[in-house]
């Protein structure tokens, strides 16, 4: 995890590459230690990266639900800024599904 405690996508897919490595070595050395070590690491890099893709999408899900919301209400009440903001909120809402879609 990142230094915050919070689960990183790099942070992630640098443990599962690193993890990797060493599996790779530990392979090439016949070190079981260090093919158990690598496969761990990588393991919980992996975990890592889906941890953070969650977290991101989820946190567009709200972005998308709170720019409906505002976009609908400025539409009703005739504000037009609220309205604005809320489009644009929704729209950056949807862009970070996007990006941690899993697939």
């Amino acid at each position: 995890m990142s230094m915050n405690d919070s689960p990183s996508k790099t942070s992630g897919q640098l443990h599962s590459m690193k993890g990797s490595m060493v599996e790779g070595v530990g392979n090439l050395t016949g070190s079981t230690s260090w093919q158990n070590s690598g496969k761990k690491e990588h393991a919980e890099g992996e975990t890592e990266y889906k941890a953070a893709q969650a977290k991101g999408y989820a946190e567009g899900t709200m972005d998308r639900m709170t720019g409906m919301k505002d976009s609908v209400v400025g539409a009703v009440t005739g504000d037009k800024t609220q309205q604005t903001e809320g489009n644009m909120t929704r729209d950056k809402g949807k862009m970070q599904q996007d990006v941690n879609n899993p697939e």
